[in-house]
């Protein structure tokens, strides 16, 4: 009883056993809530690049496309204005990248700047950017040029089942457009009424930039940029808003 008496009276000079102890401790930190779309990584690829047409003995060469060759680029399209194709892609691109980023991805451009002085970069290297990145998934980021009376409104592209190129893919590929097109129909984004059955998704063999992609991918054609409707959507800060939301949903949904 003796040394228990003065084991508590120890205790009790030194406050641990005191009743108030509890009250006065440091609470637990609490962990950091991890972000929806930490430890993810996306490849974002705006399509063309502005002077690409200064370029075109460079991007007219050709280069590996998914069992044959193409064009290593495109001069892209453009508004009835002459707003650029390449200009309208990185800006949206811009946007998405910091929403994913706002949720914990990490992205990764397929170019870094939209200039006059330069070009490509050429679909072989844009396919294969997701590879090389060991990203979650690709998305490249365009509008279309139809000159088609009345044509208008999005439509995604996704993989064919193409053996050995894109047969591993081509499901994930699929359920990337599906997400894409239902955000993008959600948002309130006329689907194409001129392309791909009227249903706004397309599946094409004939594009590198899918075909040489070893992770999930789309391409997705966000409007006709002949179109006067389309165009002042994809010319406005607020329609590219709207294209971008659409677009980073489509991500996080898909990655769930």
């Amino acid at each position: 009883m003796r040394l228990a008496g003065l084991l508590t009276a120890v205790l009790l000079l030194g406050g641990l056993a005191s009743p108030a102890y509890a009250e006065r401790a440091e609470p637990a930190t609490p962990s950091r809530a991890a972000a929806p779309l930490e430890g993810r990584v996306v490849v974002l690829d705006p399509g063309h690049q502005l002077g690409n047409h200064n370029y075109p003995r460079r991007i007219n060469r050709l280069v590996p496309a998914g069992g044959f060759r193409k064009a290593c680029n495109t001069t892209g399209t453009a508004t009835n204005g002459g707003y650029p194709e390449a200009t309208f892609a990185w800006r949206v691109t811009k946007l998405v990248q910091a929403r994913l980023e706002r949720l914990g991805a990490r992205v990764e451009l397929t170019r870094s700047s939209n200039r006059q002085d330069r070009w490509g970069p050429c679909i072989d290297e844009r396919g294969r950017a997701g590879n090389a990145a060991a990203a979650d998934l690709k998305v490249s980021v365009h509008g279309d040029g139809s000159y088609a009376a009345g044509a208008r409104g999005f439509h995604v592209i996704a993989p064919t089942d193409r053996r050995p190129w894109t047969h591993d893919i081509y499901r994930p590929s699929r359920r990337l457009a599906l997400d894409t097109r239902a955000e993008l129909r959600a948002r309130g984004l006329p689907v194409a009424n001129y392309i791909a059955g009227g249903d706004g998704l397309d599946f094409r063999a004939d594009l590198g930039t899918l075909n040489l992609s070893d992770v999930p991918t789309v391409m997705v054609e966000l409007g006709n940029m002949r179109n006067p409707r389309d165009a002042h959507r994809m010319t406005s800060p607020a329609g590219r808003a709207t294209y971008a939301r659409a677009l980073a949903a489509a991500v996080r949904r898909f990655l769930g």
